[in-house]
């Protein structure tokens, strides 16, 4: 089929919740995916950071082959080697001590916060349950994950949402300070910011976070959904602050572009679920978590993290030359290869351009366009989108 049949038929059967783009991808490999009708485009959106060993590694699809041979799946009512296997990697390279597996970020933070909200229970009864979570936040849309998001955008429509969870400003320790109430149980950030518009804290924030959650004995949560697994430069962005969470949720990029989401914790929060208190009827199945195992070897073999702080600094390097011919890039911030470009004019005519000369970028929160290529992209495919960003931004100005 070409992309006008798909798109026909899509818009026949597919409820219509994305705005999506006229165009089919059917194929990829490495940084680069090609349309039903042949057309070749550097991807720097990567599933929205899912892809961040890029499209169809040969090490994740070799152990989707040999997986889907042996088992598909099998019910959590019996152990499962590979997700055993994989719990014990995430354990021995992160500050957790014991994981629960389900299927998406959104699945991970719903985990998280029954986890904090049982934990508050068995340690002080009912009535402590409120999370305070931060304006501009991105955390799924389940019903519950959206009322922890700081969206109103997101929220409407939906109501009521779920109770107990109070909104702050991001990156001011104060408020969140003011905001805690002896019915507080944890709070939940995100590192960086990714949908609010890469929103990166100031140097301390976390720490003062940290030490607020100290000082009331709540639960810190982090959700690394899109900053986890080598994105922003470390293994984990909560690495960069100096702090141990006691919660931290993942998803996108740990399972090569396989559904899987999971939920990491230590200590007494790692203790709290007995069985039948939570559970995901295909979380941690043995096809996803072989993938995740293969996906995150290979982090973690070729130091993809370490090559992300590397290439994440080169981008802005570049963007900050840029910028000095463009008056529409406001600047750029980001860590690792989460970066965001703040325009001065709505970041979709730019986007569509790019588009049109075959590099995939996003645009968020309207006036920034959010870059998130595979960790593997290489320097001559970073040159080459950066050449089609500068025209596509040239273009739009004139």
């Amino acid at each position: 089929m070409n992309n006008e049949t798909i798109i026909s038929m899509g818009r026949e059967y597919v409820m219509d919740t994305y705005p999506r783009h006229p165009f089919a991808l059917v194929r990829g490999l490495g940084s680069w995916v090609w349309d039903a009708n042949g057309q070749k485009y550097l991807d720097f959106v990567a599933g929205i950071a899912v892809n961040n060993i890029g499209h169809c590694h040969p090490r994740v699809v070799e152990a989707l082959r040999e997986q889907a041979g042996m088992l598909l799946h099998c019910s959590n009512l019996y152990w499962i080697e590979p997700q055993v296997r994989l719990a014990k990697l995430l354990a021995e390279h992160s500050f957790a001590d014991k994981v629960f597996f389900c299927n998406s970020g959104a699945e991970a933070n719903e985990a998280a916060i029954k986890l904090a909200r049982k934990w508050s229970y068995n340690k002080y009864g009912p009535g402590r349950s409120g999370i305070i979570s931060a304006h501009h936040s991105f955390h799924g849309r389940t019903l519950t994950a959206l009322t922890a998001t700081g969206q109103e955008k997101y929220q409407k429509g939906f109501e009521p949402l779920t109770p107990g969870f109070v909104h702050v400003p991001y990156n001011d320790l104060e408020a969140l300070e003011a905001a805690i109430t002896p019915e507080t149980c944890a709070v939940l950030l995100e590192p960086v910011q990714g949908e609010g518009g890469v929103n990166v804290p100031s140097d301390g924030y976390l720490r003062g976070v940290r030490d607020l959650c100290d000082r009331h004995d709540l639960l810190l949560m982090l959700d690394e959904v899109q900053t986890g697994l080598g994105r922003t430069g470390r293994l984990f962005a909560y690495e960069h602050y100096g702090i141990t969470p006691d919660v931290v949720t993942l998803a996108k990029g740990l399972g090569g572009g396989v559904p899987i989401g999971a939920c990491l914790a230590r200590g007494e929060a790692a203790e709290t679920f007995k069985p039948g208190e939570h559970a995901a009827t295909f979380g941690g199945n043995p096809l996803s978590t072989a993938a995740a195992l293969a996906a995150l070897a290979v982090i973690i073999d070729e130091n993809l993290a370490g090559q992300a702080q590397k290439k994440g600094e080169y981008i802005v390097s570049r963007i900050e030359l840029m910028r000095q011919n463009h008056p529409s890039i406001l600047g750029v911030r980001g860590l690792g290869l989460l970066i965001g470009v703040p325009l001065a004019v709505e970041g979709r005519p730019i986007q569509d351009k790019c588009l049109e000369k075959g590099l995939l970028i996003n645009c968020v929160q309207s006036k920034v366009l959010r870059l998130v290529p595979p960790l593997t992209v290489t320097y001559d495919e970073i040159d080459r989108g950066l050449v089609i960003l500068e025209e596509a931004v040239a273009e739009v100005e004139q």
